[in-house]
């Protein structure tokens, strides 16, 4: 039935898409049928049918609802980039019947992709469940860190197209969900902070059975209930060589809370990257940098460890970005089903305000299980959009009235007054329903505007090609180093921060993209960098990638 289900799913995008009115990204600018959000699930007809398998159908242990992240990265400079994608394993009964691989996808830069993960070297079989983007060793190259169930994985890129498995790499043996690569301590370095979920073993996976009563359904059991695995940060040296400094860097996961998403970004505007963690039933952690290194969790009195009920909830997946255009970077954080998720806006100085019910967050938010999410200017006007990937953890949910296993995605579209839920009229890209996971966000055919690749389980992924009606220029900022970047038209002026992870277990395209509405030139464009200096370009044209080094 899973194989049956798998073909359906491979029909559907190809019928789909066949199906669009939209044009091909080479006949553009323009959009979809109409005015509005338009996106094509392509991920069929682009060459990307690898599913990614987590456990058995019926998902009795809490290992096999997780589900796996993505990256973009441009892996071998060609300028488009390409995708990895973590892959678990298929079960059957107590057995292992098939160690899915990760699979590293080239962009052709014709719309399709071409599978060249023998050649790379980054195949693993183990348990993905989430990958990180950074440069370990400070040549310019993106590396990959990818987070298992069992030892964790990191490659350095080579630069020829191929990668090398450092054999001593940070990392632990155990349920790791989301690797963050930044530097903490302003030493040039890149130092790693990883999330994790439960302390379990394969065999306790192998042997579960659905114990818990979810709506008269026996489902699998957790989290509440099982112990909590530690989160870790280990110090780059340099030279390949990694230090556990959790513990030293007050990094120490004191509640064993279970975590997933982790952003790192300047949230205090002092220069360097703080830490945002979500937490599943448990509060958030905040760790507030003190510039050297050194963290100081200020999640509780901070305003964004819990609701604006004073409640803990199901943090899954980050949206981190500046929804309201005052240069401080807000946080969207999903959770589980019925239970919207929660929009902290930053008030300054590591203060938020959940703002979900002023700004029409909690009603379109309340009924979905969500997951990975991307809060980006979607149709270039120069306000944020959010996208939210969701899926329901337990199969049983489809013997339920009201609710299913596959759910369909949202986007919420932000008119600089209130989000609107417009999913049902954003093309049939919007009405594919799988049990989604990660999503990872780029600008994928080289057209200006952001598409959104998303990681299903049990399934292959769906790659939403944007074909939404544009409302304005753009600008790509590739200023690797910077801690954000300002475009200033006229009066007006947009902030993106140089954010590491987000989503949910993912890492999108780590430069910085701007819609600028009607603008046809940017005034003075300004790039900050940790040290305090800045970058300053003025009359840059529209429509381009700029490159800002120190």
């Amino acid at each position: 039935m899973r194989r049956d289900r798998l073909l359906r799913r491979i029909q559907l995008s190809t019928a789909l898409a066949l199906a669009a009115c939209g044009p091909a990204p080479g006949e553009r600018p323009g959009a979809g049928p109409g005015p509005g959000f338009y996106f094509v699930d392509v991920a069929a007809e682009a060459g990307l049918t690898r599913p990614t398998w987590c456990g058995r159908a019926a998902k009795p242990h809490i290992l096999e609802s997780g589900g796996t992240g993505l990256a973009l990265l441009d892996h071998d400079g060609d300028g488009d980039l390409d995708l990895y994608l973590v892959n678990g394993w298929r079960l059957e009964g107590a057995s292992v019947v098939e160690r899915g691989r990760n699979a590293l996808y080239e962009n052709r830069g014709d719309g399709t992709f071409v599978d060249v993960t023998e050649i790379a070297g980054v195949g693993d079989d183990g348990w993905g469940c989430g990958v990180g983007v950074g440069d370990v060793d400070g040549d310019g190259r993106p590396d990959l860190f990818v987070a298992n169930f069992g030892p964790d994985v990191l490659y350095r890129n080579r630069g020829d197209g191929t990668f090398e498995r450092l054999p001593d790499g940070p990392g632990f043996d155990g349920w790791s969900a989301c690797p963050v690569f930044f530097d903490a301590d302003g030493d040039g370095h890149e130092d790693l902070y990883l999330s994790a979920y439960i302390a379990c073993t394969l065999e306790e996976v192998l042997d579960a059975q659905p114990t818990l009563d979810w709506k008269d359904q026996a489902v699998m059991l957790g989290p509440f209930g099982l112990e909590g695995a530690g989160n870790r940060f280990f110090e780059n040296l340099g030279g390949g060589r990694f230090e556990d400094a959790t513990a030293k860097s007050g990094l120490a996961d004191v509640g064993l809370y279970y975590s997933f998403g982790v952003v790192a970004a300047d949230l205090d505007d002092d220069g360097d990257r703080d830490l945002y963690v979500a937490n599943d039933s448990n509060p958030n952690y905040l760790y507030r940098n003190d510039g050297r290194g050194h963290f100081q969790d200020v999640g509780l009195w901070s305003g964004c460890a819990l609701d604006s009920a004073g409640m803990a909830q199901a943090g899954m997946g980050i949206a981190p970005g500046d929804f309201d255009a005052d240069g401080r970077v807000d946080l969207f954080v999903t959770h589980f089903a019925e239970d919207s998720s929660t929009l902290y806006r930053n008030l300054g100085d590591c203060l938020f305000e959940d703002v979900s019910r002023r700004f029409g967050i909690r009603q379109p938010t309340y009924a979905p299980l969500s997951w990975g999410t991307c809060l980006v200017d979607l149709d270039l006007d120069g306000l944020l959009d959010l996208f939210i990937a969701n899926g329901h953890i337990y199969p049983q949910a489809d013997q339920v009235a009201g609710t299913s296993y596959g759910q369909a995605n949202q986007l919420l579209a932000w008119d600089g007054r209130t989000f609107t839920d417009v999913s049902s009229t954003a093309g049939p890209g919007l009405a594919v329903e799988e049990s989604s996971r990660g999503v990872a966000c780029g600008d994928l055919d080289g057209d200006g505007d952001l598409d959104l690749v998303v990681a299903n389980v049990d399934a292959p992924p769906t790659l939403l090609r944007n074909d939404s009606a544009r409302r304005g220029s753009w600008l790509l900022v590739d200023a690797p180093g910077a801690l954000c970047v300002t475009a200033a038209v006229g009066d007006r002026r947009w902030v993106r921060h140089a954010v590491r992870g987000g989503s949910f277990n993912s890492a999108c395209d780590q430069r910085l993209h701007f819609g600028l509405g009607p603008a046809d030139r940017v005034d003075e464009l300004t790039v900050r960098w940790p040290d305090g200096t800045e970058t300053v370009r003025s009359e840059v044209a529209v429509d381009q990638v700029v490159r800002v080094s120190r």
